[in-house]
């Protein structure tokens, strides 16, 4: 498997300067995220061996052993929905949460990281293509939200994040980024300089996202393949 990783790696990094020279950006400026859910492990040892610094996951349940087994070898980011009930076990686990999609939410995690006398990096997610069966703010409250949480004490809050919509349509996909690193553009006004993450693009679709201005993409199967299944329990 490390091979693979290593190999898949070259190959990742090889597409995000093509569309980096392609639309005008610095891969210097891009942050990989490998997304390891449903990998094991000793998954997550192999892609920080092969130089990623930025490991995501989407459920704590499946997390938590992991991140125990390896350690502190990566910066950990919680990509998934984010239940105000397992604030105070993500804040243990993650050195990022990405996927703060409510002003419920954000209030538990300054509460839960107040009591750990600790400030916790946050981004804002975006609900950018209105699906329903999605979370994350309207577009539309998203600066109103980003005034609100960034006064919060236990809460730094430096970027957005989004999920591009489910279709193969590139203009579609695109618009839906547009949208997002506009609201970026707004909120890295209000914020400043501390405000610099665009979390956006997975392994469909970065490179759309860096056409369109993300910073960060979160890679999973181009990285690792295909994903396996979960255990069950």
């Amino acid at each position: 498997m490390k091979q693979r990783i290593s190999d898949n790696l070259v190959q990742l990094r090889g597409q995000i300067a093509d569309a980096c020279e392609e639309y005008d950006r610095d891969a210097d400026d891009i942050t990989i995220v490998a997304i390891a859910k449903t990998q094991p492990a000793s998954a997550i040892q192999k892609v920080v061996a092969a130089g990623i610094h930025n490991v995501g996951e989407s459920r704590i349940q499946e997390a938590e052993p992991k991140i125990n087994e390896v350690g502190r070898i990566a910066r950990f980011h919680m990509v998934g929905h984010l239940q105000t009930n397992k604030v105070k076990k993500a804040l243990e686990l993650f050195d990022v949460i990405q996927s703060v999609d409510s002003l419920k939410l954000a209030e538990e995690i300054n509460r839960r990281a107040g009591e750990l006398d600790r400030e916790v990096e946050c981004y804002l997610e975006v609900n950018t293509s209105g699906e329903e069966q999605k979370y994350g703010f309207a577009p539309e409250e998203t600066v109103s939200m980003i005034k609100q949480i960034s006064e919060f004490s236990n809460i730094e809050l430096t970027g957005l994040m989004t999920i591009g919509p489910l279709t193969d349509d590139e203009q579609q996909i695109r618009a839906a980024f547009r949208r997002c690193c506009e609201l970026f553009r707004e909120g890295r006004e209000l914020l400043g300089n501390e405000f610099d993450t665009l979390s956006m693009g997975m392994s469909g679709d970065f490179h759309l996202a860096i056409a369109e201005g993300s910073t960060m993409i979160r890679p999973g199967t181009s990285i690792f393949g295909p994903r396996r299944p979960r255990e069950k329990g």
